[in-house]
């Protein structure tokens, strides 16, 4: 019964550990910040990256040049779709291959609006994150490029009601 006494005992003393430094219970820095204080700026507020700010740039002229294809090539499918005969129809036919010269000719938006969404994937995957100024270009250059698309988007369902599709 004795040894039955002593065994939390001797079991109690294996768990406490010799005398050593032992972590101040005084309030550290972190501590004394108020989490309901507001942050006044971005902790990263560095101007846009330069080679960022090209490479949309240059993105954007690529949409706008590739939108000017575009006009070109939709107002000829318009034109034809207008004059279009019944389905099937020679006309019909033209105003047909005119709509997909003009749906090739979004090419180059498509591509340049990809190429934005890459380069903000890129950065995520790559530096776990993307810097505020960096991002207010990214999204600003992808707005850009996304109306365009959008508009061009529009023309070619207007195209394609007009010949029944």
């Amino acid at each position: 019964m004795r040894s039955a006494a002593l065994l939390p005992i001797i079991l109690l003393g294996a768990c406490s550990s010799a005398g050593g430094p032992y972590p101040s219970l005084q309030p550290r820095a972190a501590e004394e910040i108020d989490p309901r204080v507001p942050v006044t700026r971005p902790m990263n507020d560095r101007p846009v990256a330069p080679a960022l700010a090209s490479r949309l740039a240059a993105l954007i002229d690529q949409a706008r040049s590739g939108d000017a294809a575009f006009q070109g090539a939709a107002s000829d499918a318009e034109r034809l779709a207008s004059s279009a005969g019944a389905p099937q129809s020679e006309s019909w036919i033209s105003a047909q291959e005119a709509l997909t010269a003009a749906i090739a000719a979004r090419k180059a938006t498509a591509q340049a609006l990809g190429d934005i969404d890459e380069i903000a994937a890129t950065a995520l995957q790559t530096q776990g994150g993307i810097a505020p100024n960096d991002l207010a270009a990214i999204q600003s250059a992808a707005a850009e490029v996304g109306a365009i698309d959008g508009r061009q988007a529009e023309r070619i369902d207007a195209i394609q009601r007009r010949l029944g599709l």
